[in-house]
């Protein structure tokens, strides 16, 4: 098993998603940086639409990008399984392109179907993205209420402002 990067290749990650025709939404650091907040991520943030053929989509991506349980301090190399994408929780990985974060739900109740209506289209390097909105955004990072979230917030909320009175002009 080879060594993987502590930190995301972002545009790489997001091509394979795209070439692999999974549906997703990004969340998370990524996200904010999409959409123009002055902050760094280290990794990506996906909540994947659960249909059986979306999950062996991406699968088969995080198997060719040998993905493993990133919190698995006995190092097995547990891999990810269709039982796990199918389900309610987050899978935390490492791969060859860095580290990736398919969550299968934001919180209870909410996610890819019920997200898509708090989702603004990018357009990234030719691709166009599904991206959780920020008013949406910065209300999950509250809910979390991590330390991690509580020092972006102030920044997602002046990003917000800003584009806000930019588009009022």
């Amino acid at each position: 098993m080879r060594s993987h990067p502590k930190d995301a290749d972002l545009p790489a990650l997001l091509e394979k998603l795209c070439e692999a025709g999974v549906e997703f939404i990004i969340v998370g650091g990524a996200a904010a940086v999409l959409q123009g907040a002055p902050i760094t991520t280290r990794d990506l943030d996906i909540v994947h639409r659960r249909t059986p053929e979306n999950v062996a989509r991406l699968l088969e991506l995080l198997l060719q990008l040998d993905a493993i349980m990133r919190y698995d301090f006995a190092h097995r190399g547990l891999r990810p399984t269709v039982e796990m994408l199918l389900g309610r929780g987050q899978i935390n990985l490492s791969t060859s392109l860095g580290p990736i974060d398919p969550l299968c739900q934001l919180d209870e109740g909410r996610g890819y179907d019920e997200l898509l209506a708090h989702c603004e289209t990018v357009v990234d390097d030719g691709h166009m993205l599904r991206v959780l909105d920020l008013p949406t955004l910065i209300e999950v990072k509250t809910k979390a209420g991590r330390p991690k979230d509580r020092v972006v917030l102030p920044i997602l909320i002046a990003t917000l402002q800003e584009r806000d009175a930019a588009n009022q002009k």
